[in-house]
């Protein structure tokens, strides 16, 4: 089974590379992050058109994340991450996929840091390492991917001096994600790819992508029956060159039935 992320930077605005990306890579499933978009202005038939079952939380101009599935119907499991009644960002949406949970991330950018929406983001991480936690627990294969929004390590920054004051990858985000790790968790690209280095995220400005000037923020995390059976991996590269693309890159694993 072959599972991808992609942040698509507006799902109205990218709607063609989206479909060119789905015919072309052909995920088994795609979560995607950023959608923009109101719950009503999802895509809908051109999804379905294009061979694959949805679910998405959807916010007007922001967020939004959706998990699409090739030619079956989705078992969704949570909607938005637990633990505060009064966040109504479109962050998190869940479903069960042939015996996985796979939970679809869009995790807060924090910018400018420090301030409010840095605290804004510490205290959503804070409310998904409890989750997580939570499904660590719980014993089943468990998939979490999608925009982190988190540079682990020096590694994963080009120029990694640049970022330090960055709400990407301040000491608090990194302690954060090692946090995750603790818990358990196998990041899969990072586990095919040691000590290589491997970009998820270019910017649109000076030329970053064309210089690969990029970072990794856009992660598969794996509980430790699902790292078991991990088979391969990948960025999808090519398609941050296409016309009129995201910033982001998809990110893709595969992993035994």
């Amino acid at each position: 089974m072959k599972i991808a992320t992609f942040n698509v930077n507006g799902i109205s605005s990218r709607l063609p590379v989206l479909l060119r990306w789905l015919e072309e890579k052909s995920p088994d499933v795609a979560c995607l992050q950023e959608l923009k978009a109101p719950d009503e202005k999802f895509p809908l038939q051109a999804i379905e058109d294009a061979g694959y079952k949805a679910i998405w939380h959807g916010q007007k101009s922001w967020n939004g994340v959706a998990i699409l599935l090739k030619n079956d119907q989705l078992a969704e499991t949570q909607r938005g991450l637990p633990g505060d009644d009064e966040d109504l960002q479109s962050r998190y949406i869940e479903a069960e996929v042939n015996g996985i949970l796979i939970g679809c991330i869009y995790l807060p950018n924090g910018n400018p840091a420090p301030g409010p929406k840095f605290d804004y983001k510490l205290k959503w991480v804070e409310r998904f390492t409890d989750y997580t936690q939570k499904l660590m627990n719980s014993g089943k294969p468990v998939i979490l991917c999608g925009d982190f929004n988190m540079i682990p390590t020096e590694l994963d920054a080009y120029k990694a001096e640049r970022w330090v004051n960055d709400a990407l990858f301040r000491p608090e985000t990194r302690a954060a994600y090692q946090v995750l790790i603790q818990q358990g968790w196998t990041d899969a690209i990072r586990k095919l790819n040691p000590g290589k280095i491997i970009y998820t995220y270019f910017d649109f400005f000076r030329n970053a992508y064309q210089r690969n000037a990029g970072i990794r923020i856009d992660h598969f995390l794996l509980s430790a029956s699902v790292e078991q059976r991990l088979v391969t991996g990948g960025v999808d590269h090519d398609v941050r060159g296409w016309e009129r693309p995201s910033d982001h890159c998809p990110v893709w694993i595969e992993v035994k039935d």
